[in-house]
């Protein structure tokens, strides 16, 4: 009888790291598990400032892979290693490959006005046509603070990474990127197929910082002896796929042709459509990357709408407001009698730094119509819910703009997507159905590990077993509700618009 044959996927995310252990025969999790329980700490040394130290992701990743190989036995049977991580981070070593700087990760808005100020001098013909974005807070941007506010650290440079490209290394003591990552940072031309000198130059950095380029999905290298006594995995396991959580959570769903689209809604929210040609939003309120599957002579770009504050804000009533008193699944039912619009209350859920789609402003989270008489902490639950499904349909709405429509969303079952409420709420405030699937990020990982070492012939044979368990449609009897819901939330945010900022 042949051997069983297993994959790990990692997922690196700004809340917590988790590891799974897909059984390729099957395409099911074996185990899963994340760390820490609790998420992990952001430092906000300044408003608008968000900073993780890498090696937490590090330390993490150690505990969750013990974790789940806690009774496994065979080693020999896991044949590759995948990363899935949080995008547009910065992370940035020294001659001895140490860390010079914490990590500032993809919320931060500190290097807001260096993208803005790139793009007045270059253009935003030149940057759209060429980057299909503005350098905005992107890692580029974060790269060119580092060099103006701390010159001393920007000197001792030897190479900058993506958080995935930094776990690659530690995995394998060997340091490299990828196109798909380049092009998330912004160091990518699109019409040239090459980092993006100009831009580089115009910032004065240096294209020596950019490691090695290798491929999404091929051997990028093997697991080093120091990582595999630290983690539990055999020695030479190679390191075969690495991709940015959102391309990933798509990837995860088979969302690969054009006309496709995913979404998530974990501390973040997004949404996230394949195309064949690039697609750009004039303002910039949506961006362009390259996808996990694009190919130089068969492009695929994955069009991106990221709402910062999503899931943070449920997480952060449950943690502040309600003082841990309930879980996820206590407050779903304690909201589910709560009626739709929640009696007058609005929460704007954009409390988690600048907003794309605000053109990275930031203009915070907001509560309108709060009545003592009327309100009690129920209400705030289903509004918040309410709020970021809202916020969603706004973003939507700018996706309209640029001609992108989604009639299908698929998700993974994971995160706010594991509320009944909130995918109800969503799909008719939205008015989209939503398909629900086995899968999340991790098992993403894994499985595009196993395409890397060639266990799969292509991508179709990968996603067999990739199953809908549950599906979500607009209920017309409730839309006329759900509109008016939409609507009243509209209303305030636009006097928040008009009275903050334009």
């Amino acid at each position: 009888m042949p051997k069983k044959r297993f994959s790990i996927g990692f997922d690196i995310g700004s809340s917590s790291v988790k590891a799974s252990l897909l059984n390729l025969e099957n395409s099911k999790i074996e185990k899963s598990d994340f760390f820490p329980k609790k998420e992990m700490p952001i430092t906000a040394k300044q408003n608008g400032w968000a900073e993780q130290n890498p090696e937490i992701w590090w330390e993490n990743l150690i505990k969750a892979s013990k974790s789940i190989l806690s009774n496994f036995n065979n080693n020999d049977e896991i044949v590759s290693i995948g990363i899935s991580y949080q995008m547009h981070g910065l992370v940035i070593i020294g001659n001895d490959n140490e860390i010079l700087h914490p990590s500032i990760i993809w919320c931060d808005s500190r290097s807001v006005e260096i993208g803005e100020r790139a793009l007045n001098d270059l253009g935003k013909k030149h940057c759209l046509n060429n980057y299909l974005n503005s350098p905005g807070n992107f890692t580029i941007s974060k790269l060119k603070w580092i060099q103006e506010n701390k010159p001393n650290i920007y000197a001792k440079i030897k190479y900058v990474m993506l958080p995935g490209d930094y776990i690659a290394y530690k995995l394998t003591g060997k340091i490299n990127t990828t196109i798909s990552g380049l092009s998330e940072g912004i160091f990518w031309n699109f019409k040239n197929q090459s980092l993006a000198k100009e831009l580089f130059d115009y910032f004065n950095l240096s294209t020596n910082l950019i490691p090695e380029i290798v491929n999404t999905f091929e051997d990028q290298g093997r697991l080093s002896n120091k990582a595999s006594k630290e983690i539990g995995i055999k020695e030479g396991t190679p390191i075969s796929y690495r991709a940015g959580d959102q391309p990933n959570n798509a990837f995860s769903l088979n969302v690969l042709k054009s006309g496709e689209f995913a979404a998530t809604a974990g501390t973040s929210g997004v949404v996230y459509g394949v195309f064949d040609k690039p697609v750009f939003d004039d303002q910039m309120r949506v961006n362009t990357f390259s996808h996990v599957n694009s190919q130089i002579s068969d492009p695929k770009y994955g069009i991106l709408l990221c709402i910062n504050g999503c899931g943070i804000l449920n997480s952060w009533l449950k943690n502040q407001l309600l003082n841990n008193q309930f879980s996820y699944d206590e407050m779903n039912q304690n909201c589910k009698n709560i009626k739709i619009g929640s009696d007058g209350l609005v929460i704007h859920p954009f409390g988690n730094g600048a907003e794309r789609i605000f053109n990275n402003k930031d203009i915070n989270a907001n509560i309108f119509g709060l009545n003592f008489n009327i309100h009690t902490k129920n209400h705030f639950i289903k509004a918040v819910q309410e709020g970021i499904a809202c916020a969603f349909k706004y973003g939507l709405e700018i996706m309209e703009d640029i001609n992108v429509k989604p009639n299908v969303i698929r998700v993974s079952n994971a995160n706010l997507f594991l509320s009944e409420i909130f995918c109800d709420t969503f799909a008719n405030i939205c008015n989209t159905k939503i398909e629900i699937y086995n899968t999340d990020g991790s098992q993403g990982a894994a499985t595009g590990s196993a395409i890397g070492i060639g266990y799969f012939k292509d991508f179709s044979t990968s996603f067999k077993n990739l199953k809908i368990i549950k599906t979500y449609q607009p209920n017309i009897k409730f839309l006329n509700e759900y509109n008016n819901t939409y609507v009243n939330w509209k209303k305030y945010l636009q006097i928040i618009m008009l009275t903050c900022f334009f």
